[in-house]
């Protein structure tokens, strides 16, 4: 009972404060974001000096109570108008190009803050690219490794749990990780899949299986729907909000 009133509370909340943004101080604003200084040591070079810019765009149109909101790196944000796409607002486009699931932690207080109706996870590749970074990139950079494939579900895990913790009243989706055409990346990709189906039982989110949706015979992401075997062309965006369309219509 206790805790269906603090739910049906925080809802009353966020009716009662929706388009509210705009009323914070600079200072309460600020507190909702990551300091200039605060990047992930997962962070290649590149996203070190990427990230900050990123946070500071979204401090300048912070989120309103009650949207939907999505959650990623270069994937997500490169898709840009969400709202267009899906033909349904608001849809917040909280990608951040490069970012790690470390990184996401970080960035969590605006989240959980405005209480979205929604939110939307896409996270994990570039935390396996930096695992072999020596193996297909080391053109990027990264000046820390992550740990473990391991390491990356138990960070996609927390996410999910501190949102839902946070802000009991926001459905919580995670979708698997897209297929690459980088055969170093298949086993890792399979295995991070893998934790987030089998964590879905904890009740912190729900599964949305992009893997499945994305994936060929050979274990690739379908050719036809990318433009450099780890980012989505416009086909490929088409697929995903085809996928996907039914469970936003029904928010």
């Amino acid at each position: 009972m206790t805790k269906l009133f603090s739910v049906l509370f925080l809802m009353v909340l966020s009716i009662n404060t929706f388009g509210q943004s705009s009323q914070l101080s600079t200072k309460e604003l600020t507190r909702l974001f990551p300091t200039k200084k605060v990047v992930s040591r997962y962070h290649n070079n590149w996203t070190q000096n990427y990230y900050p810019k990123r946070i500071q765009a979204f401090k300048k149109e912070p989120l309103e109570f009650g949207e939907i909101v999505f959650i990623g790196n270069s994937i997500t944000e490169g898709g840009l108008d969400w709202s267009g796409k899906f033909g349904k607002a608001p849809i917040r486009n909280r990608g951040i190009a490069g970012d790690v699931t470390d990184g996401v932690l970080k960035r969590l207080n605006e989240i959980t803050y405005f209480k979205p109706k929604a939110v939307f996870i896409l996270i994990g590749i570039n935390d396996l690219f930096s695992l072999h970074h020596e193996e297909g990139n080391p053109d990027l950079n990264y000046d820390k490794v992550v740990p473990s494939p391991e390491y990356i579900g138990k960070n996609i895990l927390k996410i999910a749990k501190i949102i839902h913790r946070k802000s009991p009243v926001t459905k919580v989706y995670v979708r698997t990780l897209l297929p690459t055409r980088r055969e170093y990346l298949k086993e890792d990709i399979l295995l991070v899949n893998k934790m987030i189906r089998k964590n879905e039982v904890k009740g912190y989110y729900e599964v949305i299986d992009f893997y499945d949706q994305f994936v060929d015979t050979n274990g690739e992401l379908i050719k036809e729907l990318t433009k450099d075997g780890v980012h989505l062309n416009d086909k490929g965006y088409e697929t995903w909000v085809n996928f996907e369309k039914p469970i936003i219509e029904g928010l």
